[in-house]
């Protein structure tokens, strides 16, 4: 989680996760999303949930685990086929969150070339469990393994499509609204855009209405090999975080006891 190429599956894990309708129009109709003046610092609160539960303390992820929770619980949708209201905390929601998250940092960083086995990979699914149970799933209904993920993805495909708030979010992200001392980001936003968008599965950019060729898969891995590459040269106390230089020291003190260790994830 601490190599720096994984933030491509940060950005790829919201573009997969747009693609639920109910999804995509609860988020957009309790928040920011898609006022672009503000959308940065809803997607800055975003990463650091994301480093809390990753990185904290239990404690400290249960804490920030209770204020989503309560949050989420507040809310709801309208779906704008049907009219109907829904809760924005319902369990099939939630899960295509999850799961789009753990299926696009554990894609991009096999396709890097991060040292993964099979059973390595199984088991990162299988640990992410935990995250979900943070936003309120239940563990045992969350896929346990690289197959049970395929197997999930298959029976979703039916039921997902790119709805237009959807396909605004995409077009912005070429383009995207960034504080002022942030504007370097605006100008290589293009090409991280064409990055991220071609790590998606076919059948996903298929439904953005963009071409999923087989090309298009060995160009990506090609550049995310080269970024990870990259990145590998430069030393580790500039190479990550300060949160994953503590889960590394921890890691490598504690040998084969590192499991026990008060860490979220």
């Amino acid at each position: 989680m601490g190599e720096p190429v994984l933030i491509v599956g940060g950005v790829r894990a919201l573009l997969l996760q747009s693609l639920h309708p109910h999804t995509m129009w609860g988020t957009a109709q309790n928040s920011e999303l898609m006022d672009p003046s503000a959308a940065w610092s809803r997607l800055a609160r975003t990463v650091e949930f994301v480093r809390v539960r990753t990185y904290g303390t239990r404690d400290e992820v249960e804490r920030v685990g209770r204020r989503v929770r309560k949050l989420h619980a507040k809310m709801s949708g309208v779906d704008l086929r049907t009219g109907e209201t829904f809760p924005l905390d319902e369990p099939e929601n939630l899960l295509w969150v999850h799961m789009g998250e753990v299926d696009s940092y554990l894609d991009v960083a096999r396709r890097s070339g991060v040292p993964l086995s099979r059973a390595d990979a199984d088991a990162f699914v299988d640990e992410q469990r935990r995250a979900a149970e943070v936003v309120g799933l239940d563990p045992a209904n969350v896929p346990a393994s690289v197959q049970d993920m395929r197997d999930y993805y298959r029976d979703m495909r039916r039921h997902v499509w790119a709805c237009d708030e959807a396909r605004l979010g995409l077009r912005r992200m070429f383009n995207p609204a960034v504080p002022a001392k942030l504007v370097p980001l605006k100008l290589a936003a293009p090409a991280v855009g064409a990055l991220v968008v071609s790590t998606l599965p076919r059948w996903a950019r298929r439904m953005y209405g963009l071409p999923g060729l087989p090309t298009s898969d060995l160009a990506a891995t090609l550049t995310l090999k080269g970024l990870y590459r990259t990145t590998r040269v430069i030393p580790e106390r500039y190479r990550y975080s300060p949160d994953a230089q503590r889960a590394l020291r921890l890691t490598r003190e504690n040998g084969d006891g590192a499991a026990a260790l008060s860490i979220a994830s």
